[in-house]
């Protein structure tokens, strides 16, 4: 049976940045899950009251990222008041790199969440992937930056849009069999190619899930047959071979996993594009 905890997260800003840290310790541990209350947007001491008080009705560990210091000391005193563990999580970072720059801190609630240029750019990538989901080719093709082909049920589009949300504009193409892909696809000079495949089983699995889930019959017993994915796949990887498109299995990686290994294919082609001086 798996270990349960409270785990309580306050920010004065969205809580994204807590969420991440925790979840990323918490899967370092076998059979142990947290029961997340997050406090997001906590900015007035009334509204810490409520957050205070609800650490008191469940208690637990308690992390936070507060920029007001006497919010913060707050949170501080009374979970050493209740015996409970806490810890100001940006702080050890923000002191190595004050110790570091030897600057002082300006203290912004919510500042990683500006509309800034960087912000503006994820926005019109996440449009430009919705525009262009599951084999809409543009005209302006050379302004995506990715292309990702495959076949149905490898997260083609789920990868697209976090790529977007990392301000890479992408596109995705998927591999029927039977229907020729788009000519413009072979075309394309500046955007990186790559393919996603998975095992036979796992697509099946998906497959099967999803029909699952709409109460629906394929089209054809193929759509869920392994032996038919298999070819499925031997297709993409014969077509990758030809033009020398790069592969990712996906069968064991997170979208998260799948993005990284991405964006590094596309540094190395955008600095080979500026060797050839192209883009």
């Amino acid at each position: 049976m798996p270990t349960f905890f409270h785990l309580h997260l306050v920010s004065d800003s969205t809580g994204e940045t807590l969420s991440t840290v925790a979840r990323a310790a918490i899967v370092r541990y076998d059979d142990v899950e947290a029961i997340e209350h997050v406090h997001p947007l906590i900015r007035s001491d009334r509204q810490l009251d409520k957050v205070l008080s609800a650490i008191e009705q469940a208690p637990g560990m308690v992390l936070f990222t507060l920029v007001n210091e006497k919010m913060a000391e707050r949170v501080e005193r009374f979970c050493q008041e209740l015996g409970l563990p806490s810890a100001n999580v940006l702080d050890p970072v923000v002191r190595l790199m004050q110790s570091y720059l030897n600057l002082p801190v300006a203290p912004r609630v919510g500042g990683q969440h500006q509309l800034d240029t960087d912000y503006f750019r994820r926005i019109d990538a996440l449009n430009y992937v919705l525009m262009h989901d599951d084999g809409v080719l543009p005209d302006d093709i050379e302004q995506a930056e990715v292309i990702l082909v495959g076949v149905s049920r490898t997260s083609k589009t789920p990868t697209c849009i976090y790529l977007a949300n990392r301000g890479v504009k992408a596109i995705n193409i998927p591999i029927v069999p039977g229907v020729p892909l788009p000519r413009r696809l072979f075309e394309a000079e500046n955007p990186l190619v790559v393919a996603l495949v998975a095992s036979p089983e796992r697509i099946a699995q998906i497959r099967e899930h999803r029909l699952l889930t709409l109460n629906a019959k394929p089209d054809n017993a193929a759509y869920v047959d392994r032996r038919a994915i298999a070819e499925e796949i031997a297709l993409t990887r014969r077509i990758c071979a030809e033009h020398r498109w790069p592969i990712i299995d996906v069968t064991r990686r997170s979208i998260e996993e799948t993005a990284a290994a991405i964006m590094a294919l596309a540094k190395q082609r955008r600095e080979q594009l500026r060797e050839q001086g192209i883009g």
